[in-house]
């Protein structure tokens, strides 16, 4: 062990030494710049290909796959609510209504393969049960057909399925493609720890130019003053643009937020339709549905408020006014069906409140969605040639500190 710590404390006194002398100081604060320049580069570039990562997810993928798993819920909630529609004309349905329907499944169905390539868990009973209600719709539309009583219960048991096994996992489907959206705009927000680390080095290059200037008495050293710009003009470039995009993340969730309160409100209004029309077809013992119908209305009203809050847009504003004519015509159906005018009240069913609300509610959607892809494309396009700047920089910062002390360093031979 004497043998082997004779070498190392040698080694030592001999840098200790060196670290004495001016010449070796230079030389180990040359090492220092270099190795700072290029990690703060690496850390900086690292932090400005993340964000571009999370933009360029929100762009293709998280968004995207969000909507898709709305769509699922939206078409199963409408091809439930349009079967049962479809069931109180009696007899042969409707062709516009069962062509809704098939409509619905198929775009559950094509929503569904898109969201399974992200989320195979959450779409597993998606998957499994789909065909056992549309097995159950069938069996009820054909005893319909040939005027069975039975065809209700089937009708009945086919929309239990949907709201207590579909619709869940739809809308769980839909929560997690939501949360990973959130995950990818916070991922995209402003570099704290790139930039601090920036900054320092920065100012270590002014205390160093300083402490150079003290012991040489010449008052700017060119190496290092170029150093300095570049580390200067690179921190600066990184802050603006992390700001700008800063700013682009925070109004595209405000635009996701938007596209999730509308969402919810055209899934309320789908399952209030449902509710509805359900009341009518269990044919005076719909108490519960009616129940529901009014306190999904209460919620979808407030959802519509929230929308309007947000940002007030004539879609929006259209929206209200047909939830508000659409209530007035449910109370004449309700006035109807409670009188013993049964086929009066399924006559009101088809009113086209509801339609023109869905579509309102769709116009406000799609509204949302372009500026939330406004917003990440305008914070995309502040990124480009970022990373690539900072990293040219960072080896100007690196050369130049170099030359600047090399300089320094031979008029000490």
């Amino acid at each position: 062990m004497v043998i082997d710590s004779q070498p190392r404390q040698a080694l030592v006194r001999r840098f200790t030494g060196l670290a004495r002398s001016t010449p070796g100081r230079l030389s180990l604060i040359v090492v220092v710049l270099v190795v700072a320049s290029l990690a703060s580069g690496w850390l900086t570039t690292w932090s400005v290909n993340r964000q571009e990562r999370a933009l360029e997810d929100l762009a293709t993928r998280s968004e995207p796959l969000a909507h898709a798993a709305q769509e699922v819920y939206r078409a199963l909630q409408d091809a439930d609510a349009t079967a049962a529609s479809a069931f109180l004309s009696g007899g042969l349905e409707p062709s516009q209504l069962r062509e809704r329907y098939e409509k619905d499944i198929a775009q559950a169905q094509a929503a569904l393969s898109v969201a399974t390539a992200s989320s195979p868990d959450l779409t597993a009973t998606l998957a499994a049960q789909l065909p056992v209600y549309t097995g159950l719709i069938e069996t009820a539309r054909s005893n319909n057909r040939q005027g069975f009583p039975v065809g209700a219960a089937y009708l009945r048991e086919a929309s239990g399925l949907m709201r207590t096994q579909l619709l869940p996992a739809a809308q769980e489907l839909y929560r997690a493609e939501t949360d990973r959206v959130a995950r990818a705009q916070d991922e995209a927000n402003f570099p704290v720890v790139p930039v601090l680390v920036a900054l320092a080095f920065v100012i270590g290059l002014v205390l160093i130019q300083r402490y150079l200037t003290r012991k040489t008495n010449r008052l700017l050293n060119v190496g290092l003053l170029v150093a300095t710009g570049a580390a200067a003009v690179s921190l600066l470039w990184v802050t603006t643009v992390s700001v700008l995009v800063m700013n682009d993340v925070a109004d595209s969730r405000d635009a996701s937020e938007k596209v999730d309160v509308l969402a919810q409100a055209r899934i309320a209004t789908l399952t209030a339709r449902g509710e509805e029309t359900l009341t009518l077809v269990a044919r005076g013992a719909g108490q519960s549905y009616e129940k529901n119908f009014v306190e999904v209305s209460e919620r979808l009203e407030g959802l519509l408020e929230r929308a309007k809050a947000l940002e007030s847009t004539e879609a929006v504003d259209q929206a209200m006014r047909e939830f508000r004519q659409w209530q007035q015509v449910h109370q004449r159906i309700r006035e109807a069906d409670d009188a013993g005018q049964y086929n009066d009240a399924v006559a009101l069913i088809g009113n086209p409140h509801f339609d023109s609300l869905d579509q309102s509610l769709v116009r406000s959607i799609g509204e949302a969605r372009q500026d939330f892809s406004d917003e990440v494309a305008v914070a995309r396009s502040s990124l480009a040639g970022t990373a690539v700047g900072v990293l040219v920089l960072a080896l100007i910062s690196a050369a130049g500190s170099t030359m600047g002390l090399w300089q320094r360093l031979k008029e000490y031979r």
